[in-house]
């Protein structure tokens, strides 16, 4: 069996950005305590949510060294090191390398796009150049590539390309890569939405958006799943659904910063092409927000179990 990197609740991290536009260190030192404290249990930096599109080079690498440098071994930190140019996925993942992270997040190709056949050499190329786990990134919708099954296969005969955060939504689809794959190559869902149904088939966790707003909670969903408290992990991941579904009413990581903003952290504006919600979406997120809290207040009567 591969390595585990982590076994819960990663978030993927918001990227905070001040009033001319430039990482806020201070405010994204502040969410990683945060995230720590409430028991998460991986950070992800650079990912989608992180807004890595819109990073430079330059940005991409100061902010991993930030991370490993705060976080400090804590929890493992994952970098997002995903490119649709082979060679800069690999100078990117041969830097995270040197300057600590525990594995590398690496999306699919996008734009230019490739085949499955593109698909495992574009992987092997990248694993064969670091000594870091690799995760595969399956997000069709933003892509237009989607990792088959049988690809997936392929894929985990390499010894350091551990993991799939699969965000395709089609369950079937997991079930699949699951069912051919086994042990090879471990699960995490990339939708919020079905942390409870991959768990259900052998999933280790979720590499989660939720988590920046409700981290502890989103720890407790798997950790109940873990202990076979299921009922109660259902229920959790359906009571999340109002607050999920409003945290992706428009394009993440948009309303996911402006939820942040409401609970008191200056994460900025998203960079353009993305902007702010709409008004009627802002509404929805601060009533979904607001309804939550009140949901997790209430949520004493589940059982404590180990977490």
């Amino acid at each position: 069996m591969k390595p585990i990197i982590f076994k819960g609740s990663g978030c993927a991290i918001v990227t905070p950005f001040t009033k001319d536009n430039k990482i806020n260190y201070t405010v994204f030192e502040q969410m990683i305590e945060n995230q720590i404290k409430n028991k998460c249990d991986a950070i992800i930096v650079c990912g989608t949510t992180g807004e890595s599109a819109t990073l430079t080079s330059v940005e991409r690498k100061e902010l991993i060294k930030f991370t490993v440098e705060k976080v400090n071994k804590r929890v493992p930190v994952i970098a997002g090191t995903g490119s649709n140019c082979t060679s800069s996925c690999i100078e990117l993942t041969k830097y995270a390398e040197t300057v600590g992270v525990d594995a590398c997040l690496v999306v699919t190709p996008y734009y230019n796009k490739t085949t499955q056949t593109g698909l495992i050499k574009h992987y092997q190329a990248i694993a064969s150049c670091t000594n870091l786990p690799i995760i595969l990134y399956n997000v069709p919708s933003r892509t237009g590539v989607n990792i088959l099954p049988e690809t997936c296969l392929e894929l985990s005969k390499v010894k350091n390309i551990v993991a799939i955060k699969d965000a395709c939504g089609n369950i079937s689809q997991i079930s699949k890569t699951r069912f051919l794959c086994q042990d090879k190559l471990q699960i995490y869902s990339g939708n919020d939405d079905q942390i409870i149904p991959i768990l259900s088939i052998g999933g280790i966790g979720v590499i989660s958006v939720l988590s920046n707003i409700v981290p502890n909670f989103t720890h407790l969903i798997c950790s109940y799943y873990f202990n076979r408290y299921t009922r109660e992990a259902a229920e959790m991941q359906l009571n999340a659904m109002p607050l999920i579904n409003a945290l992706f009413c428009e394009v993440n990581p948009a309303p996911v910063k402006y939820a942040l903003g409401l609970m008191g952290y200056d994460c900025g504006l998203p960079r353009l092409p993305l902007v702010p919600p709409c008004e009627a979406n802002k509404k929805l997120i601060k009533t979904e927000l607001q309804k939550f809290q009140l949901i997790w207040l209430h949520c004493n009567h589940i059982k404590k179990v180990p977490t």
